[in-house]
């Protein structure tokens, strides 16, 4: 079967607009976290507060995602992705200029990042109905590889408008870009109705789809498959910084860990044929374990950069597991189904580098690693049946 290209898919306007606007909010969001933890460090001097502000965005991924996602097929998803601009604009400036103490500060990004699931759940669910077919696989991998090259941009900037302006005037820059994002996402793309009717509160319903996508076997095999190894990566990569002794060097291997994601989602993306994209999704699994057992060996900078771009690149299994997981779901609940599968992979991440960190504590970081890129090997092995396309055959659950 012939793969779509990245040129058709750039055709179509509505793409052009939701890559345009998440590349801005990826970026935005780095600027914003990054200006966030610099400004509490420097009210409070305490590291433990800097590191809570800088995690404060993703925490709120637990709470929304268990409990707020329907909201992502009971309102229209050009309204709720434009709405989520507007919050993180007007939350970047009381950030900023509303001289909040510090725990309203941490309490403001808290509460308002609750929605922050349903919002990215609205963009993933609308990708299928703009780009149908193989092409919204593709898509997928557009936007990883847009992901990756954000976030580091993100970081670069937000180095420089720290040291220009300040924490302040770098996370008005967030407010500023998040407004143009909201122009951009109303102005470009077509109001669509919601896909799916309201039938009880929401929290009532986001529980009840929950329970039903996670009863299905082929929807949590497939969840299972996206989560568990890159529990493992994450595991692996918060390592990374004391295993280099906390210095600067860290900053290397993560950037070529970056850079091996995107290299990797663009290959498969562009190259693997559809069929072949799913059959390879075993072996990238396996192939995003294995480098990080070579951390048993100790090695340096360099080779320590080879081996995380190496891994990383085993991140283009998910593209394989896409187009399945679309099909799997009903499409009516098809934002939270999304949203799930999000909320769950940031939960587990942070669940994996805080284990293998307390590893780390115990046995020295280079070890942790090697036994995080062990256990991602075994994950990969165990999750076979789901990986290799055919596995798992059953109906969507009904809802």
């Amino acid at each position: 079967m012939k793969g779509t290209t990245f040129g058709e898919v750039f055709a179509v306007k509505e793409f052009r607009v939701l890559f345009g606007g998440f590349a801005l909010l990826v970026g935005g969001d780095s600027i914003k976290m990054l200006a966030l933890s610099v400004l509490v460090y420097a009210r409070t001097g305490s590291a433990g507060l800097s590191a809570a502000a800088y995690m404060a965005g993703w925490l709120p991924f637990i709470v929304g995602g268990l409990f707020l996602l329907s909201l992502a097929d009971r309102l229209p998803p050009r309204a709720l992705m434009v709405t989520g601009e507007v919050v993180r604009a007007v939350t970047c400036l009381l950030l900023a200029y509303g001289g909040l103490p510090v725990w309203a500060m941490l309490a403001l990004v808290l509460v308002t990042g609750l929605f922050t699931p349903v919002f990215f759940a609205a963009r993933a669910a609308m990708l299928p109905d703009v780009l149908p077919g193989d092409a919204f696989v593709l898509g997928r991998s557009v936007l990883n590889v847009a992901s990756a090259s954000a976030q580091i941009a993100g970081l670069a900037a937000g180095g420089a408008f720290l040291a220009v302006a300040g924490p302040s005037g770098a996370l008005a820059t967030t407010a500023g870009l998040a407004a143009v994002a909201a122009v951009v996402l109303r102005a470009g793309l077509p109001h669509r109705a919601a896909r799916g009717a309201a039938r009880a509160g929401a929290v009532r319903e986001t529980l009840r789809v929950n329970r039903l996508l996670l009863a299905d076997g082929r929807v949590r095999g497939l969840l299972l498959a996206g989560w568990l190894p890159c529990v493992c990566l994450a595991g692996a990569e918060a390592m990374v910084v004391p295993y280099l002794g906390g210095q600067g060097q860290a900053g290397v291997v993560l950037a070529a860990a970056a850079g091996g994601m995107a290299a990797g989602e663009f290959a498969v993306g562009r190259f693997a044929a559809p069929g072949l994209r799913e059959r390879l999704s075993f072996p990238l699994a396996v192939l995003l374990g294995v480098p990080w057992v070579g951390f048993a060996l100790g090695p340096g900078i360099a080779w320590a950069a080879v081996l995380a771009a190496v891994a990383t690149a085993g991140l283009s299994y998910q593209l394989g597991l896409q187009r399945r997981f679309v099909e799997s779901v009903p499409e009516e609940v098809r934002g939270q189904a999304f949203g799930l599968q999000s909320s769950g992979l940031m939960t587990g991440q942070a669940a994996g580098a805080a284990l293998v960190g307390a590893l780390g504590e115990a046995i020295a970081p280079g070890p942790a690693i090697a036994v995080a890129g062990g256990a991602g090997v075994l994950v990969a092995l165990a999750l076979a049946g789901v990986l290799r396309p055919g596995g798992v055959r059953e109906a969507a659950p009904r809802l």
